[in-house]
């Protein structure tokens, strides 16, 4: 280490020393080094090739819409087939050196790789957020949201798979999908590679971040002692406690622009445009084929074909307002905004999101946590650049996962209700520098409830909702492409939410007085903004949650899949939009109902088997006609 710190130039060093006081001075100080280093460049891709507009087609057989999480993976399988011509188009530029950092991944939101959504303000949650709005990050990107998240790679529970074919999806059980969450997997621990439920040789590659702090082992130890296991959460079991797994390849990130996009730059027939957002799909009125979109890249309007399928990648967000904006959605919403009505279905509807608390922050009397100091520092910073190791490459701070049954479950079955976020560290860890930002707190709350814990060593669990019982949806603001839709994510309408929440919280405070725990001396934090109720209350820990409303941005279920006779439905099991010829959605907007557990591996998996149905599709040339109108009619209009 000595030796390869002497090599840097001394500006780089003395920027660095100084570092664990000045954010200003560290990111370039971080950047610097990188560069020095050449980290980047240790990675055996060079970056995707950004086609410019006077370089492409006027016809693609397939345009993929949104390159982020599932998109990445669409556009690698459908290129696959050399004589088909594929075109990626994304809203966002490439990645940059700051994104690989894994602990750095909130200061990533808010910032040019993310969409700055905003919820609308409900009244009685995300209290403690500016005007009462919670932040909604989504990743505006190569790689999508696969940038912007903190990498955990967690499947969700087998019942999630099975329930959504027992609702007639057939195709989309856990056995079924297990095939494509292992076709994508390249997973660095040999114990886990060799069972049944990973693999290896995958484009994505899946392991343990390289430096853990003490506390995680706690927490591990903590789980067993209430009476979890240690296990992999994401093989024949859910229930228990384990050190996280996350998309991470040598200490930095592995977003799906890296693993999937970075491989195939060089196929001559997928070309990638950047900085070019779709405002449109381009649908016949008369006889509703989608034939192209419409996007507009350097202020510049541009049009382009699609010969065989237009395929919206673009997210739970996005996916419904481009279906809205072009003329498929629900009649009422449409016409409200006076967008010609092509196909009435439910779009936006059916938004779910996994919600929780966030600030459940414990004291520790040892040195053992994420602060400021320790991270923002010359040693941190060349462990990262030099040896892809160090406090840098935790998992955006998250370093355990836990997956616990509160009362309302059934505690015969592997089916948990509540999973916990573990962080060697809490909302005060970087003194106010930017987490705040990231969760949208006012400055009087964070001073108040968190100025106390300046430089503090504390850790923190996340206790959110698995399977939440609310709906949201999405609108159009309006029918101005460039306009921000309006999210109404709706938390704890259904009060059975708030119910299970609260013992999670519970539960997440009996880890605090385990002897695993107690050995740091942990001790609740309490909220002074919840002080006038009695502590230990389910109303004190109501007040928390309704306060520092937390979305874990899992967004989901805005086209939700579903067979003929679903009234709710957008998509087919197909994932083809009903009514609409040579459309689909592919994305995290498809979930009829929510995963049990973060939702990137799952959409990386929808990316995969979505390919492979449109691959099978026109691969054996199946002739398929629509058989009327959706209206009244509900027979099973695939439309391709």
């Amino acid at each position: 280490m000595s030796a390869a710190i002497a090599g840097v130039p001394a500006a780089l060093a003395g920027a660095a020393a100084s570092a664990a006081s000045h954010l200003a001075v560290f990111m370039p100080a971080l950047i610097a080094a990188i560069a020095y280093f050449q980290y980047d460049l240790m990675d055996p891709e060079s970056r995707p090739i950004d086609m410019t507009a006077d370089f492409l087609f006027d016809q693609y057989d397939f345009i993929v819409v949104g390159a982020g999480s599932a998109g990445a993976v669409v556009a690698n399988r459908l290129s696959e087939v050399d004589n088909w011509r594929v075109l990626l188009l994304e809203a966002g530029g490439d990645e940059t050196e700051v994104s690989d950092v894994p602990l750095m991944a909130a200061y990533l939101q808010l910032s040019q790789l993310d969409w700055k959504y905003k919820s609308e303000p409900q009244g009685d949650t995300c209290l403690a957020m500016k005007n009462g709005r919670c932040n909604w990050p989504r990743g505006k990107v190569i790689g999508g949201s696969s940038v912007l998240n903190y990498m955990l790679y967690v499947r969700g529970n087998r019942r999630d798979y099975d329930l959504w074919e027992s609702h007639g999806n057939p195709g989309w059980s856990a056995q079924d999908t297990l095939y494509y969450f292992k076709k994508s997997e390249d997973n660095t621990n040999p114990y886990l590679a060799r069972t049944a439920y990973h693999s290896t040789g995958g484009y994505l590659t899946v392991g343990e971040a390289p430096y853990h702090t003490p506390l995680v082992g706690a927490f591990v130890a903590a789980g067993q002692e209430i009476g979890y296991q240690n296990r992999d959460i994401n093989g024949e079991f859910q229930s228990g406690f384990m050190v996280a797994q996350g998309t991470t390849r040598r200490g930095s990130r592995c977003s799906t622009g890296k693993a999937f996009l970075r491989p195939v730059r060089l196929r001559e027939n997928l070309h990638v445009s950047m900085h070019s957002q779709v405002t449109r799909v381009l649908i016949d009125p008369s006889t509703r084929v989608a034939y192209g979109v419409e996007f507009v890249r350097e202020k510049k309007l541009h049009m382009i074909r699609a010969k065989k399928e237009v395929i919206l990648s673009a997210g739970a967000v996005n996916s419904p307002q481009l279906l809205m904006l072009s003329g498929v959605g629900p009649r009422d919403e449409l016409e409200r905004v006076k967008v010609p009505v092509i196909q009435d279905l439910k779009v936006g509807h059916n938004l779910q999101d996994h919600v929780g608390l966030g600030g459940l922050t414990f004291l520790a009397n040892q040195p053992v946590s994420i602060t400021l100091s320790r991270v923002y520092s010359v040693t941190a910073v060349m462990q990262y650049a030099v040896l892809g190791d160090g406090p840098l490459t935790i998992l955006g701070g998250v370093e355990g996962l836990g997956f616990v049954k509160t009362k309302y479950a059934n505690q015969t079955d592997d089916w948990p209700d509540i999973q916990f976020h573990f962080i060697s560290g809490s909302t005060n860890s970087d003194s106010g520098a930017q987490l705040k930002k990231a969760h949208g707190l006012t400055d009087a709350f964070y001073d108040k409830v968190f100025g106390p814990l300046q430089e503090k060593d504390v850790w923190s669990v996340m206790p959110l909702l698995l399977r939440p019982r609310s709906r949201g949806q999405i609108k159009l603001r309006s029918r101005n492409p460039f306009d921000y839709p309006l999210i109404y994510p709706n938390y704890f309408k259904d009060n059975f939410d708030m119910k299970t929440l609260i013992e999670g919280v519970k539960i997440g405070v009996s880890l605090s007085k385990t002897r695993a725990f107690r050995r740091y001396g942990s001790q609740l934090h309490t909220f002074l903004y919840c002080d006038h109720l009695p502590l230990y209350t389910d109303a004190y820990w109501e007040c928390m949650i309704r306060h520092y409303t937390v979305t874990i941005y899992h967004p989901v279920g805005t086209c939700k899949m579903g067979p003929y006779w679903d009234q709710d439905a957008v998509v087919d099991p197909q994932l083809r939009v009903y009514g609409v010829k040579g459309l689909r959605v592919v994305d995290a907007s498809i979930m009829p109902t929510l995963v049990s557990g973060n939702t990137n591996a799952p959409v990386i998996m929808i990316g995969e088997k979505g390919a492979d149905l449109v691959k099978e599709f026109w691969m054996k040339n199946t002739q398929r006609s629509s058989r009327g109108s959706r209206g009244y009619n509900r027979t099973n209009l695939y439309g391709i």
